[in-house]
């Protein structure tokens, strides 16, 4: 082998060589492990705000005193007094019922009465000079106070044929005509007293221990104009409906011209001078034992167990678990990893100045 050929095939043993290596050395490069960058995210300095539970329930208008007029005896109706719509006073007549048939029984008892009295002092003269035992007469007194009691009696049915107003109040609209036969299951009209108004609404139980005697509430009595009254609770029911778990509960109205039976909204607020730490729904990371939010410290992704409180549409109060100053994530949590790297973008308020208004986040 010439050395012109020796030199030539050196030459290309050599590129061989060198290409071979340059390929194993892309490789290694290539298969280097990638570092992925840093997650971008939005935090919110946790700081502690003004909170207000507000409890919202719906609840129904009732009069001051309500009363359907119904007849305590049968009989048909020959008498009627219901001027509809209009005040009527306590003790009014409303209706009377025929009671000619207990009036002459009533005539037929007195003078079975008077025969007995003329009997009961003819045997006092007698019992006097020993003309006849004392058992005698005291069997006549006996009929004697009998025949006053079917009196007394037969004149309380009669009584009872006079249907009156029982309070001052509104009549309402006349549901029979004279000459109707009724019973004691017949209603004639309704009475409301409507110079007062209340309104009975029902809470879940776990606000029982919120609810106080003399509480105020503010009641939406037209959801059109959200047109809006105050009221007072005057009382509520001792127990718990065991079916529905809830408590009801009844209010005095301030306004006092709201029909009966009409819807209204009741708000209460039981959370006043409260404070917590407020964060955005969104932050929550729900957890089947817990409930987590991403605290960023040092660059450094921590997922931290949290106890919830006051929820609104939005936003929610933090009872535990948060400090005031930590960098809470608002954005990006679904991409950031436990003790992962993360980089913030910018730093968010939360709105929480209108309790009753959907919160917003600002920049």
């Amino acid at each position: 082998m010439t050395l012109r050929r020796f030199a030539v095939l050196f030459l290309y043993l050599s590129t061989i060589i060198i290409t071979i290596s340059g390929c194993k050395k892309k490789q290694s490069v290539d298969n280097k492990p990638k570092v992925a960058p840093p997650v971008l995210v939005d935090v919110m300095i946790a700081q502690r705000e003004a909170i207000t539970d507000v409890i919202e329930a719906n609840g129904t208008v009732v009069a001051n005193e309500f009363v359907e007029v119904r007849p305590e005896v049968s009989g048909r109706l020959v008498y009627i007094n219901i001027p509809e719509g209009n005040f009527i006073p306590q003790g009014t007549v409303l209706a009377k019922l025929n009671s000619a048939d207990l009036v002459a029984q009533i005539a037929k008892t007195k003078v079975l009465l008077t025969l007995a009295e003329k009997t009961a002092q003819r045997y006092k003269k007698l019992l006097d000079i020993s003309g006849i035992n004392e058992s005698d007469y005291d069997a006549a007194v006996s009929q004697v106070n009998g025949y006053k009691a079917d009196i007394n009696y037969t004149q309380t049915l009669i009584d009872k044929t006079v249907i009156r107003a029982p309070f001052n109040g509104v009549v309402g609209l006349r549901q029979v005509s004279v000459g109707a036969y009724l019973t004691p299951s017949t209603s004639l009209a309704t009475l409301q007293q409507t110079n007062l108004s209340k309104v009975d609404f029902t809470l879940p139980q776990n606000y029982s221990s919120s609810i106080k005697k003399g509480m105020a509430i503010e009641v939406e009595i037209d959801a059109d104009s959200h047109q809006k009254t105050t009221g007072k609770i005057v009382a509520f029911e001792p127990g718990i409906n065991t079916e529905t778990r809830n408590l009801k509960v009844r209010a005095l109205l301030a306004q006092t011209n709201l029909n009966a039976g009409a819807f209204v909204k009741i708000f209460i607020n039981t959370g006043a001078n409260q404070t917590a730490i407020i964060v955005p729904t969104n932050c929550i990371i729900p957890d089947d034992k817990n409930n987590q939010v991403i605290v960023v410290k040092n660059g450094i992704a921590n997922f931290t167990n949290v106890q919830t409180g006051i929820r609104k549409a939005n936003t929610v109060a933090i009872t535990s678990g948060l400090e005031v100053g930590d960098s809470v994530v608002v954005t990006g949590v679904l991409f950031a990893r436990p003790k992962s790297k993360v980089k913030v973008r910018s730093v968010k308020k939360i709105d929480t100045q209108d309790s009753t208004s959907k919160e917003t986040m600002k920049n």
